[in-house]
């Protein structure tokens, strides 16, 4: 590595560097001292080497050095690389094979105790890693996973970059334009009284990129969004931003396909092209969510003939209502589960919108738990054994409502089970969901509100239900799916000023409302806006799978707590009532 104080890394030495004079720099990880000889693991962000101190090879200041350093000391060495003695290789180091016999070691400072071990599994907890992060992110998969993260990004530029999309950088200062949550706004010092926000996506920015000619747009943004949090979200993230023009949707997917595939192909990942293709309501009405992992089946189904002429008035009044419907999964194992297990579930459903769990516990020993078996006819049961592949040692959940309804709590359930029961998902699975609805109805606030954003365009022979029936209107959206996690999301805009306005209309906007957002881009649709259509992957999201890590907070640098706080900086802080008087704030 040129520039730098060290001639190799501490993971790079091997049997072939064997008789070379080497430089070493890194912090002290394990010491030991073997009466008249000491050993010291150095470890960088490459790995480690084990360094061996003899009084026989290095002099007696060297010698009484090394046995004063202690862990976390950073210390640069100069020695020869031997071959470790017969018999005591470690397999499982990559440098295991070799030793580097210290002549020289130079103390480059001390340090003091950490707050934790500076190993891979550590029990500390998490909030004690987040106050000292830069300790954390010495520990070697913290490292490795910003390797990771660090190839994966450049992958997806050069991947961009050979498919001449042009990487344009777009303000992190602009005009609040809430797309769904709140923004974190920013007071102007120069105009009392007016704000900036930090973009949620630069969604409006990129298409007037579009309107620009820039035709094929991508950039690695930050974006910030005022939520609550969980274990895939944070308040600022990054996403690969994606916009092309004069394009149809197969062109969009397509471009991306292949991007994607030779960015995940450079981090080992093969990627079957063309992708599985999944109609929202299909993934609905299978799997109960709009990000399916398909790795395990669990599949749901539509039970709702077997109980037309049931006693079980629950699931006969579904059966006899128009749009009404019983659906059922089936967790094969938990019906080996106690039933007080089993009765645990119903909170488990409350999760997802459930009222109660109606359920079947088919036993191994050929019996049944449940109640509500009593309700069902001979004829009933054998149609839902059939219907459901049961076996003894199968559990049978149902859901009683509308399609979405149903369908979310099934959906909810089947991701459930397959956590509890461990069912394996080997590998990664890819695909796309597509043809979301346009709209969906907003319960609270009881308007139309956008599925995706409100500026996706809708599928065009579907206009004409604008005024008549828009819940039933679908739209040009397509959302990448890897490993049931939603990893981006896409579509075609309105390039039609006109439409645009009628959209907003049936959102409830206002025409002076939708002049003071989104009158610049309404305007600029005016003068020859081409067709487009974009993406955006959620980078955090997709690295956090690649690495194995349970949440986003393994692969991000400096990541906030879900209060979004920073431990270690103590942000967000007070400021001084001078700095409030310049942008003309005041705390209430």
């Amino acid at each position: 590595m040129p520039f730098s104080m060290h001639t190799h890394t501490c993971g790079e030495l091997r049997k072939a560097d064997i008789g070379a004079e080497v430089t070493l720099t890194g912090w002290v990880w394990h010491r030991r001292d073997h009466g008249g000889l000491i050993f010291v693991d150095l470890r960088d962000r490459e790995g480690s080497t084990q360094l061996e101190f003899d009084p026989e090879v290095c002099d007696e200041k060297a010698f009484h050095t090394a046995e004063t350093i202690r862990s976390e000391w950073p210390i640069k060495v100069t020695g020869t690389v031997r071959p470790r003695p017969e018999g005591e290789a470690n397999e499982k180091l990559a440098t295991g094979e070799i030793e580097v016999y210290v002549t020289d070691i130079e103390v480059l400072n001390t340090s003091k105790t950490p707050a934790f071990q500076i190993e891979d599994h550590v029990d500390t907890a998490e909030d004690v890693r987040l106050r000292y992060r830069y300790l954390d992110l010495r520990r070697p998969k913290m490292a490795s996973n910003l390797r990771l993260r660090s190839d994966f990004t450049f992958a997806l530029r050069e991947a961009f970059h050979n498919r001449e999309f042009l990487e344009v950088e777009t303000p992190s200062l602009f005009k609040s334009t809430p797309e769904g949550a709140r923004d974190f706004l920013v007071p102007s010092r120069m105009q009392p009284g007016h704000f900036y926000a930090l973009p949620q996506s630069p969604q409006l920015l990129k298409e007037l990129l579009m309107v620009g000619g820039v035709e094929r747009y991508y950039q690695v943004a930050k974006c910030f969004r005022d939520e609550d949090l969980r274990k895939d979200r944070q308040p600022e993230f990054t996403q690969v931003d994606v916009e092309m023009s004069f394009v149809t949707q197969d062109d969009v997917m397509g471009a991306l396909e292949q991007t994607l595939a030779d960015a995940f192909g450079r981090m080992g990942v093969k990627m079957e092209l063309p992708l599985r293709r999944i109609e929202y309501w299909d993934a609905m009405d299978t799997y109960g969510i709009d990000k399916p992992d398909t790795r395990f089946g669990m599949t749901l189904h539509d039970v709702t003939s077997i109980f037309g002429e049931s006693k079980f008035k629950l699931f006969s009044g579904a059966a006899n209502t128009e749009g009404q419907y019983v659906k059922a999964i089936n967790a094969k194992g938990a019906g080996k589960w106690p039933r007080a297990q089993i009765d645990k579930l119903a909170k488990v459903a409350a999760e997802f919108g459930a009222k109660g769990l109606a359920y079947i516990a088919f036993r191994e020993d050929g019996s049944v738990t449940s109640p509500i078996v009593k309700f069902f006819s001979d004829e009933e049961m054998a149609n839902l054994r059939a219907e459901m592949d049961v076996e003894p040692g199968d559990l049978v959940m149902f859901a009683v409502g509308a399609r979405l309804e149903a369908d979310t709590i099934l959906g909810g359930m089947r991701n459930h089970m397959a956590d509890a029961l461990d069912v394996p998902r080997e590998g990664h699975d890819f695909l796309w969901v597509v043809n979301f609805p346009l709209f969906h109805w907003d319960e609270d606030r009881k308007c139309l509100d956008s599925e995706h954003q409100p500026f996706t365009q809708p599928n065009e022979d579907e206009l004409d239900l604008l005024d008549s029936d828009p819940l039933a209107m679908g739209s040009h959206t397509y959302d990448f799916v890897m490993d049931g996690y939603e990893a981006g999301g896409g579509g075609m805009r309105i390039h039609n000023a006109e439409l645009q306005e009628k959209i907003l209309e049936k959102l409830g906007f206002t025409p002076e409302r939708a002049q003071a957002q989104f009158g610049f881009l309404m305007e600029a649709l005016k003068f020859g806006a081409p067709p487009m259509g974009g993406f955006a992957l959620g980078l955090d999201r997709v690295c956090m799978l690649l690495a194995g890590a349970d949440n986003i907070r393994e692969v991000m640098a400096f990541p906030k707590t879900a209060s979004g706080s920073d431990l270690m900086s103590a942000a967000p802080s007070e400021v001084s009532g001078k700095q409030l008087k310049e942008v003309s704030l005041r705390l209430l």
